[in-house]
């Protein structure tokens, strides 16, 4: 990765590592070991032992850094400025059924003096098609060794969509439905595969035309909002409050398509 800097480089290394027991679990899926934490989502002992690597092994490289992770929560660093946000598998009901569309995904926010924050590094890795997707705020987003960029479509009925679906015990199915019946009429297709931080990273290369969904979490889009902004895209709330960092309603997209998919959105 001679385009990554130290910084992205310790990422990498610490979402390689990470893969590397995942993938095993992920060729006898049929024998995890599973507990539940809530209706229809489930934790598995190969979600634990990711996270845990990946804060062991990020601590290790930024020792006084904070780490919020889906499993552990947050957990606060003597450098109240740098952040890390870590899903140790976006896409876990897919690992669970064995879908090779899974991801390991670190997102890294900076906080300013003034109390402003962004995210200014991201990597998210996808072990079974061995596809990387990594960015640094101010220096482009790349798949792999490749700079990739968002799609340049204009027209909505030629566009491709992702977005994703609340499961059983969560809130938003009629929204969901509500919102599908009105962009499925004016584009070319959409698609739901399960995984936030891949549909962020899709956005960016291109092969989707944009991506929504409402109440996501910040470990869902850290990494995916800093893709699609540094490959030439734009990422917002669907609502207009709050920022996109913070989770919530979301929108990523190109310019184009933008603003036609938040009149949508909006009804």
């Amino acid at each position: 990765m001679a385009l990554a800097s130290a910084l992205v480089s310790v990422m990498i290394d610490a979402v390689r590592k990470t893969a590397r027991p995942m993938l095993r679990d992920f060729g006898e899926v049929a024998q995890l070991q599973v507990s539940r934490k809530g209706p229809g989502d489930f934790v598995t002992a190969a979600d634990v032992k990711a996270e845990d690597t990946l804060y062991e092994l990020l601590m290790k490289a930024r020792p006084g850094y904070g780490f919020l992770g889906e499993e552990r929560g947050l957990i606060e660093g003597t450098d109240k400025s740098h952040l890390w946000i870590v899903d140790p598998i976006d896409g876990t009901t897919n690992f669970m059924h064995a879908m090779p569309h899974f991801a390991i995904t670190v997102g890294l926010q900076r906080t300013a003096p003034d109390g402003s924050s962004e995210i200014v590094a991201g990597v998210t890795y996808n072990p079974v098609m061995n596809e990387l997707f990594w960015a640094e705020k101010g220096k482009g987003c790349y798949l792999n060794d490749q700079r990739i960029r968002v799609a340049a479509r204009r027209d909505l009925s030629e566009s491709l969509i992702a977005t994703g679906l609340p499961f059983i015990g969560k809130t938003g199915h009629a929204q969901a439905i509500k919102d599908i019946h009105a962009i499925g009429q004016r584009v070319a297709g959409i698609r739901r595969l399960g995984s936030s931080a891949l549909d962020f990273a899709w956005v960016a290369a291109g092969r989707y035309d944009a991506y929504y969904e409402r109440n996501l979490q910040p470990w869902d889009v850290a990494a995916g909002i800093l893709f699609v902004t540094e490959a030439g895209g734009i990422v917002t709330t669907i609502d207009g409050e709050g920022r996109p960092e913070t989770g919530g309603q979301i929108l990523a997209t190109n310019s184009d398509l933008h603003p036609q998919l938040l009149k949508v959105l909006r009804g």
